[in-house]
């Protein structure tokens, strides 16, 4: 690596710099694609960012902030369709994270994720923080649907996004990502019976 490569990689102090934080999660991606997430350490990115482990952390607190990082990162193609139908909605939605986590590495990774909140503190707590914003995001498919009247008055967008969530999280963590459309399609449709006007 020459050294302008070498000068534009380096922190410039709490501000993040664009370049170092891209390679410092390409590197997190490839330690986390090659050793899975029992191999996945901080140690390991920094060697492979050629980053310091005090610039790792001061940018992501632990070692799932990172992971939520790189997950988010991948998780851009997900879809929030707007059709005027709340079925056609979040079936398109639930479809397409089905895909995601079936055909990228986002869905081992997510996994992991989940798994690691289960005995870590800190990692719950971004997990929480990261599925609150999720939960705002998918809620506002049925905040538009309330607003054109296909949905119940008393009905909370965001218990709706929880259920949506619980029924792809599920899937996620048994194996189940395989489930034709026409399943996926009832599910979908059992939730929105519920919630109709």
């Amino acid at each position: 690596m020459s050294t302008e490569q070498d000068a534009a990689r380096k922190s410039i102090g709490a501000r993040r710099s664009p370049e170092s934080a891209d390679a410092i999660l390409e590197a997190a991606e490839a330690v986390l694609i090659e050793n899975g997430y029992a191999g996945f350490s901080i140690e390991a990115v920094a060697r492979r960012a050629r980053a310091g482990k005090p610039t790792i952390y001061r940018w992501w607190p632990n070692k799932a902030s990172l992971l939520l990082e790189v997950y988010q990162r991948q998780k851009r193609d997900i879809d929030y369709p707007d059709t005027g139908s709340i079925e056609e909605d979040l079936f398109g939605f639930a479809r397409s994270l089905f895909v995601h986590w079936r055909e990228t590495p986002s869905g081992g990774i997510f996994r992991s994720l989940l798994a690691e909140a289960q005995s870590d503190a800190s990692a719950a707590e971004a997990l929480a923080e990261y599925a609150a914003g999720r939960r705002a995001n998918t809620g506002k498919i049925v905040a538009r649907a309330k607003a054109r009247g296909e949905v119940a008055a008393h009905v909370d967008p965001e218990q709706v996004a929880d259920m949506v969530a619980s029924y792809a999280w599920v899937h996620l963590l048994t194996g189940r990502l395989d489930e034709d459309d026409a399943t996926l399609r009832r599910a979908i449709r059992m939730i929105v019976n519920g919630i109709k006007a």
